[in-house]
């Protein structure tokens, strides 16, 4: 029951740059917190990899490919995670992903937790 939406991806010149944003939703209820937000990758043929995670405690963690070009950010009021892609290369075009661990949600009556929820990506093409 809880979704993810990313949105921001589209088609960038290497050297670009690129801001990802990941909205997490209920259906019924409402999110009171989110432990831990990541990003991932997938590439054709290519296995779907990590970029980095952010806790909600804004504690970051990056892939090496992503470090020093990559910045996430969260915003725990709005349930949202961001992904700052700078100096983009072509090999970081691959559908992008959102996932969320540890999503308490509900209501003061009806409390639920869950994790490992994915959205369903955003392409990003980067151009040479």
């Amino acid at each position: 029951q809880v979704q993810l939406v990313e949105s921001g991806g589209g088609l960038v010149q290497a050297g670009g740059s690129l801001r990802l944003s990941c909205a997490a939703s209920v259906a019924s209820g409402s999110i009171f917190s989110i432990n831990a937000m990541g990003w991932y990758r997938q590439a054709p043929g290519n296995q779907r990899e990590l970029v980095g995670m952010i806790t909600s405690s804004r504690a970051t963690n990056y892939a090496d490919s992503a470090k020093g070009r990559c910045t996430m950010s969260r915003d725990n009021a709005k349930n949202t995670v961001y992904l700052q892609m700078n100096s983009q290369k072509p090999e970081d075009t691959a559908v992008y992903y959102c996932k969320a661990d540890r999503v308490w949600n509900g209501s003061s009556s009806r409390l639920r937790v869950g994790t490992d929820y994915w959205g369903r990506g955003t392409q990003v093409t980067v151009s040479s």
